[in-house]
C-alpha cells in the first residue's frame, strides 16, 4: 500500500507534464503545417528552427508558446 502512495504522485506529475505540453503543440500545429511542412520529418529541432525563421508570420498563440519556453 505504501508503494502505491509513493508511485501515485509520480504518475500524476507525469500526466500533468504531458497535458501541459499538448496546448503548446496545439497552438503551433497550424503554423508548423503552414510554414514548416518541408522539415516536419527532420525532427523537433528542425521544426523549431523553422518556426523561428518564420516568427513574424506565426499566430499569437504559437508566438506566446515560443516566448514562454525561452525561444
Amino acid at each position: 500500500m505504501s508503494r502505491f502512495l509513493v508511485v501515485l504522485p509520480l504518475v500524476l506529475m507525469a500526466s500533468t507534464a504531458s497535458a501541459q505540453q499538448q496546448p503548446g503543440q496545439d497552438a503551433c500545429a497550424r503554423d508548423v503545417s503552414r510554414h514548416c511542412r518541408a522539415v516536419m520529418n527532420n525532427g523537433d529541432q528542425a521544426v523549431l528552427a523553422c518556426l523561428k525563421e518564420h516568427r513574424a508570420k506565426l499566430s499569437k498563440a504559437c508566438e506566446k508558446v515560443l516566448t514562454e519556453h525561452g525561444q
